[in-house]
């Protein structure tokens, strides 16, 4: 029964299967490793059953290329097998990365990659937004540098007030971008609904002094469809311009939803919070890589993939450009969305940062901005001041001579 399992390369048109990529550790031979996989995420079971029938037969996942040195398998499934209209993102993962992990024959599995024929692409919403047209709200669309944003820090336990005025102060550094941090949504130190009034107040008179335009990312995630959308509307009203949510821990799915209101018309930044459970094991899990393609599908704006090691995140550099060169490769025409650096970064590190990923990159401080010895508007424009000496060719430490908030930023971070 295990030949209907496997096929050959030239059987297996790219335009009609979802082809999965796994490294597989296991005591049996590689080809029959990559059998069980197929044979549990499609048709198959643990023993023969009298209920296959011949039309059945045709949904059966296959093995179609081994590669022993490296061990891994590709694997094909017919795009018959994927409930798009319904199951979307929630049943491309139950099959490419379902029961697969539990399997007892097989000691390590590790989801490396996935390709989605544009047949099913073509199904989702994508960024609304992208790259191009978050470069036109904050005017860098000629300019074409990195944006630069921040975290409100601490994470949780100031008020709506407290938060406001950092806010202010970062916008008039210099600051394209602020975002909640993953553990703030409506507590009651910081209700949502007064925090973003009282933000959106803050850059509304930072955008008066300076003319420009800053984007604040209002944490939305929630537990159910119902408070999401409570949350969203709260924000929307009280004139958020941007959307966050925690997209592991709330679901890709209600990304997706967030994506294809056409109520919601604002940029939605999104978190990753948890994913190094199943991402940073390089012999089990799934890589980075397979959550960027599924969330740019799905409708992410921006999306975090990590600083490649450049900051306080374990990281490797090749997961890092993978994941990043996900959401910039042309993917059926689906616009790109923004990779964002972010996780122990200061000034010293743009210089390093734009080397690995260019200016199609958000670059995200915390500590790095709110941490300057003269505060977070200080903080905000060592950071601009950074990213300006880099796109002129000048080094950090000559620029920082006429410039004291980086001079004190490179003494404070960079011994």
């Amino acid at each position: 029964m295990d030949e209907i399992f496997v096929a050959k390369g030239d059987e297996i048109s790219p335009k009609d299967y979802v082809v999965a990529e796994y490294y597989i550790e296991s005591n049996l031979p590689l080809l029959k490793a990559g059998i069980e996989i197929a044979k549990e995420e499609s048709i198959g079971t643990w023993t023969k059953v009298y209920t296959l029938t011949e039309s059945a037969k045709r949904l059966a996942g296959k093995v179609f290329k081994v590669d022993e040195e490296v061990r891994k398998v590709w694997v094909a499934f017919p795009v018959e097998l994927f409930d798009i209209e319904y199951g979307g993102v929630s049943n491309i993962l139950s099959i490419v990365a379902g029961n697969l992990f539990g399997l007892s024959k097989l000691e390590n599995v590790r989801l490396l990659d996935i390709h989605i024929p544009e047949k099913i692409c073509k199904k989702f919403p994508g960024p609304r937004f992208g790259i191009e047209n978050i470069r036109k709200l904050i005017g860098t669309n000629r300019e074409k540098r990195p944006h630069i944003g921040t975290i409100i820090k601490p994470k949780v336990g100031l008020n709506p007030d407290e938060t406001a005025k950092v806010a202010y102060e970062v916008a008039i550094g210099g600051i394209d971008f602020i975002k909640d941090d993953e553990t703030l949504v409506n507590q009651k130190f910081c209700p949502l609904e007064e925090r973003v009034s009282k933000v959106m107040e803050a850059l509304d008179k930072a955008r008066e002094e300076t003319g420009r335009q800053v984007l604040y990312a209002v944490n939305v995630s929630a537990s159910t469809p119902y408070t999401l959308i409570e949350l969203v509307d709260q924000a929307l009203e009280n004139g958020a311009n941007m959307l966050m949510i925690d997209a592991v821990v709330t679901g890709i799915p209600m990304l997706q939803m967030l994506a294809e209101d056409p109520m919601i018309n604002v940029p939605i930044h999104v978190h990753r919070a948890m994913h190094a459970a199943f991402t940073r094991n390089k012999r089990h899990g799934i890589r980075m890589v397979v959550l960027a393609k599924l969330i740019r599908l799905a409708g992410g704006d921006q999306l975090h993939v990590g600083t490649a090691g450049i900051g306080k995140m374990e990281a490797d550099v090749r997961e890092t450009l993978d994941a990043r060169d996900a959401l910039l490769k042309d993917i059926n025409g689906i616009r790109k969305t923004f990779p964002v650096a972010s996780g122990g970064l200061h000034p010293g590190l743009i210089p390093s940062l734009l080397k690995v990923f260019g200016v199609d990159a958000v670059f995200q401080f915390g500590g790095g901005c709110h941490g300057h010895p003269d505060g977070p508007r200080a903080g905000a424009l060592a950071i601009r001041q950074a990213i300006e000496a880099c796109m002129r060719g000048i080094s950090l430490k000559e620029y920082a001579e006429t410039h004291p908030e980086l001079r004190k930023a490179l003494e404070t971070w960079s011994s």
